[in-house]
């Protein structure tokens, strides 16, 4: 019985066996074939190389002798800023954030902006009764004036304030902390991604859309400037709008959350819910989000099964900004904005969408120019000199923020 058995199981190993296979002499059944097939789909190459071999390409050449120091601030460690939390009862936060050495870098930049504008009067008041029509501002005054003529007042009024550390400088902020209600006190963020909600202005009761919100650091940022009439914050993700709602409930009260609508729509199709109404609209697109696909495996889209979502994001970036550009009322203002560095999903994309804005729908859609921010900002960020549309923020080792790229634009 015994080797009956044993041929019983040698001729169910046969019969497994694939027809045409040949047994190898003295070869016991094969197992765990499963293994054969993990090897063949595993990646061989790390995503996070596949991203730095494509960015050492492409980023090389359109960043010429600065692309080695951003390279190195793409892997090394990110430097944050801590948005104040104004809805929470936490006053003396920006005095222990001043201990620190930490400053408020938006009111820096105001008070940078209103001086500007009182030299630039004060430059108009004594010289403009006497010019005549052939005459000319002397060279101080006519630089004063053009400043104030570049850099409108940057949330003089509003309620923003964000602290960072300075240049070189790479404490780390503590963890924040909740008042009697419950609320944090701050939230940390990369500083730069404020920049594009600085850049929309948001005016008293303007309606915003955000038309990618989450996972809802600027949507956060444009509740602190206490100006929105009402803000529509989408993403198209329902997980990501569960981090959304998660963030609100930490730093908002209820009677603020109110003013806040969420919805989880395809962007791309927001003009046919409520085209035309936005005075302000924010478009945070998805993208290659540099830094994170530098230094990390996890969903980076680098990945070998990622490249046609790669490969898809310029165009999905423009649909999502000519929604936003239709959801913008006459005279309302889109900012377009990613994470990356990339002249494709920059530059391209929005170069594309005023063509298309034109030919397709028969709008005009102007882009502003923001250079002052590069000015009111340069104690802060490291900012790339040779933009033709919009502004980017470049890592750096003494300022490591970024990437960000954001374009103002206005449909006229």
């Amino acid at each position: 019985m015994a080797a009956l058995g044993g041929r019983g199981r040698a001729a169910a190993a046969l019969l497994r066996r694939a027809p045409g296979t040949a047994a190898a002499p003295g070869a016991g059944p094969r197992r765990h074939r499963h293994k054969e097939k993990w090897a063949t789909t595993a990646p061989r190459i790390p995503s996070t190389r596949l991203a730095l071999h494509h960015f050492d390409t492409s980023y090389g050449l359109h960043l010429g002798a600065l692309w080695p120091s951003v390279r190195a601030g793409l892997l090394c460690e990110q430097k944050y800023g801590a948005l104040l939390n104004n809805f929470a009862a936490a006053h003396h936060v920006p005095q222990e954030l001043e201990l620190l050495n930490a400053t408020d870098f938006v009111s820096q930049a105001s008070q940078k902006a209103q001086q500007w504008q009182r030299g630039a009067a004060v430059g108009e008041a004594a010289t403009g009764c006497q010019e005549g029509p052939g005459e000319r501002r002397t060279g101080m005054q006519a630089e004063m004036v053009t400043q104030a003529e570049m850099s409108p007042p940057l949330c003089t009024s509003s309620k923003i304030k964000c602290y960072t550390f300075p240049r070189g400088d790479i404490t780390r902020f503590s963890p924040a902390r909740p008042d009697a209600l419950g609320l944090l006190d701050y939230y940390l963020m990369d500083a730069a991604s404020l920049l594009p909600v600085l850049a929309l202005n948001v005016q008293p009761d303007d309606f915003v859309l955000d038309l990618c919100a989450a996972p809802g650091g600027k949507t956060l940022a444009l509740l602190q400037t206490g100006f929105c009439g009402h803000l529509a914050a989408n993403d198209v993700s329902v997980s990501r709008t569960r981090r959304l709602y998660h963030i609100l409930h930490s730093y908002v009260p209820k009677e603020v959350r109110d003013t806040v609508s969420v919805t989880s729509y395809d962007g791309r199709d927001w003009d046919q819910v409520k085209g035309g109404t936005f005075h302000k609209v924010l478009v945070d697109v998805p993208c290659t989000t540099d830094r994170h696909s530098a230094m990390e495996e996890d969903n980076n889209i680098f990945h070998k099964r990622r490249t046609k979502e790669r490969q898809m994001l310029p165009m999905l970036q423009l649909q999502l900004l000519m929604a936003g550009i239709l959801a913008a009322r006459p005279g309302g203002a889109v900012v377009y904005s990613t994470c990356s560095l990339s002249l494709l999903q920059n530059e391209c994309v929005v170069e594309r969408a005023l063509d298309v804005a034109e030919a397709q729908f028969n709008i005009s859609v102007q882009v502003e120019d923001l250079s002052h921010f590069r000015t009111l900002f340069q104690d802060t960020f490291s900012f790339f000199p040779d933009c033709r549309l919009g502004e980017l923020v470049l890592p750096h080792l003494t300022a490591n923020f970024g990437p960000m790229y954001f374009c103002k634009l206005r449909r006229m």
